[in-house]
């Protein structure tokens, strides 16, 4: 079955730095483009990244742009989201998504940036 599993989250100071993985499993990962979302407290979730199946295009959400890069690893059919320069409103839940006909989520990463 389809798995998707995010790690790398946590407290840091604003100006900081995390990288988050998603470990994908149960389909072939170097088919799909895989996206990043977030869900702040009382807020919608929000799209931040995308990157094509072959990792050749990438797209960001205006917020992000220019401090968050995504990148993937198809060997280890995985995807990350290097995540610099963070601010407090980046606060929220992580979580990677696949579309294979139905749309499948992770079970997300909390990040929090607080001083």
């Amino acid at each position: 079955q389809v798995q998707l599993v995010e790690s790398g989250g946590g407290l840091v100071q604003p100006g900081g730095s995390l990288r988050l993985s998603c470990a994908a499993s149960g389909f072939t990962f170097s088919r799909y483009a895989m996206k990043w979302y977030r869900q702040a407290p009382g807020k919608e979730r929000e799209l931040v990244a995308t990157i094509t199946s072959t990792g050749g295009t990438t797209n960001y959400a205006d917020s992000v742009k220019g401090r968050f890069t995504i990148s993937r690893d198809n060997a280890k059919n995985t995807v990350y989201l290097q995540m610099n320069s963070l601010k407090p409103e980046d606060t929220a839940v992580y979580y990677c998504n696949v579309l294979l006909g139905w749309v499948y989520w992770g079970q997300g990463t909390q990040v929090t940036v607080s001083s």
